[in-house]
């Protein structure tokens, strides 16, 4: 991904999510530091991530797919993708933050091994106030087949 896919990224953070990230914060995430991959499906952006590296530990910030592309394994080809490049770079653990009530969400980190290790309150704004994130983990190790 680079700054010229900022009018495809920002109409999918629009469609995904209630309280989108500005332009600005994206802008922002153009860094060496930060993973910022997309995924296309007939050459439109149907979904992507990004995650900033800490050290040893890569932080999953925002992951989306497009509407029409839920539910078809982008969002877990893209969340692969992430884990076996942030463990051939040497991080040695996944975090994220995921609504409490994003069970979709949940349920495709737990299925990828994900667990829960805590709980940040009121770490998200939705229209009626602000609501509970769940923190993920993964303990990441490069495999044999990578």
């Amino acid at each position: 991904m680079c700054p010229d896919d900022l009018d495809e990224i920002l109409e999918l953070e629009r469609q995904g999510y209630a309280t989108p990230w500005s332009e600005q914060v994206f802008r922002d995430c153009f860094r060496a530091d930060y993973r910022f991959r997309g995924i296309r499906v007939a050459g439109k952006l149907a979904g992507y991530s990004i995650a900033a590296c800490i050290v040893d530990e890569i932080h999953l910030l925002n992951l989306c797919v497009g509407g029409r592309h839920r539910k078809s394994g982008l969002g877990r080809r893209l969340l692969r993708h992430l884990v076996t490049d942030a463990a051939k770079e040497g991080m040695t653990r996944l975090l994220l933050e995921v609504r409490r009530s994003n069970h979709a969400a949940i349920s495709l980190y737990r299925s990828e091994g994900l667990a829960v290790i805590g709980e940040r309150p009121g770490y998200y704004p939705d229209g009626r106030g602000r609501e509970d994130a769940l923190v993920m983990s993964l303990e990441l190790r490069l495999s044999d087949d990578v």
